[in-house]
């Protein structure tokens, strides 16, 4: 049995909306696009959304659009994908990493305001896995030193903390749409925010800095999203609960089924937050299985079921490590680094792939 780490949930309805783009003969952003942006806005609870080709761009452009400038400081996490911590560079400034807490793997409220100089502009929290940071905390840290909040919700489509969706609570939430995620456009991403001068802002910097046709009135980029990408988003977006539902009820069996496991602990998840599980990230206990965490997933590669880190520390890749930034003291990163692993637990998996999955988990440790 084969079962891959992720499968994005699509069929004839994203099928049909993007043959009649391309029968339509408008391919590039209009329309479609537009409709997405509205929904999305809609259903995360904020009076604008901005669409980009990407998710990394999306980030790139509301830094920019925040004027984030060389000699400015922005604390970021590690423990995330390497677009959270290029973006600043992107814009000149410097991402400061901060720890993450152990259990969630989020980045820590308390290490943040360790981290924090009179150079530091702004915080990225990212979402890690599905399940919000602690937004209080973070925001109550940011009122008071006076500091941007960008959320990075690249993982978290319709996550909430205490009832309130991710995305809501800074001054800008970015959602990436790649295929691993709860929803896909193929690529794309998006910015929401109730500030209309920043979404204004992003408007002109996705399309060339202009304000009508060829009349330029900033530096920008082509970062628009395609009326394809836009049809596929909007029958996603109609799909989302369901597919989160289905993830919800896949990890409460893999957790029942895994728990009495000694040395492997499942996704932990505080309470009042809604986890939306775009990645069931467990921890192995080598010193408790006898199993390392590589031999565990060797075993299980060897079985069919793939299995993938997420994520080799920023501050430990190559770039990072030769451009100065690994000099840092990260251990609850480092550590945890070390011991987890994802598990597959996309929305079509079947009764059959689900015990199949926990049977040879219980092997590769046993």
């Amino acid at each position: 049995m084969e079962i891959p780490l992720a499968s994005p949930n699509i069929g004839e309805e994203e099928a049909q909306a993007v043959y009649d783009v391309v029968k339509s003969g408008f391919l590039n952003e209009g329309k479609k696009v537009e409709c997405f942006e509205n929904a999305f806005a809609d259903y995360i609870g904020t009076k604008h959304a901005v669409a980009f080709f990407n998710g990394t761009v999306a980030l790139h452009s509301v830094l920019t659009a925040l004027k984030l400038k060389p000699g400015d400081e922005v604390i970021v996490p590690s423990f995330t994908f390497i677009s959270t911590a290029n973006s600043v560079i992107f814009t000149g400034a410097k991402p400061v990493f901060a720890d993450i807490d152990e259990k969630t793997f989020n980045i820590s409220p308390n290490d943040v305001n360790e981290k924090i100089s009179d150079r530091t502009r702004a915080i990225i929290p990212v979402h890690y896995g599905g399940q919000s940071a602690d937004m209080k905390h973070l925001c109550e840290i940011a009122d008071d030193k006076n500091l941007l909040v960008i959320e990075d919700a690249a993982e978290a489509h319709g996550a909430t903390y205490h009832n309130q969706k991710v995305g809501t609570f800074g001054n800008a939430g970015m959602f990436s749409f790649t295929p691993t995620k709860n929803i896909t456009t193929g690529e794309g991403g998006m910015i929401t925010t109730d500030d209309e001068k920043l979404s204004g802002r992003l408007r002109l910097l996705k399309n060339h800095g202009q304000s009508s046709q060829y009349h330029h009135i900033l530096l920008g980029y082509n970062y628009r999203m395609t009326e394809m990408q836009g049809a596929i988003g909007i029958e996603q977006l109609k799909k989302l609960n369901g597919i989160i539902a289905l993830k919800q009820k896949n990890q409460e069996y893999l957790t029942k089924e895994l728990s009495s496991i000694k040395g492997l602990t499942p996704p932990f998840v505080s309470k009042g937050l809604k986890h939306v599980y775009m990645l069931y990230t467990i921890k192995i206990n080598e010193k408790e299985t006898g199993v390392s965490r590589d031999a565990f997933m060797q075993k299980l590669q060897e079985n069919g079921i793939m299995t993938k880190i997420y994520f080799p520390p920023v501050h430990m890749q190559p770039y990072y490590r030769e451009n100065g930034y690994s000099d840092v003291m990260l251990s609850i990163t480092e550590k945890i680094y070390q011991s987890v692993c994802s598990l597959p637990c996309y929305s079509q998996l079947t009764k059959t792939e689900l015990d199949y999955m926990i049977n040879v988990v219980k092997k590769a440790i046993n």
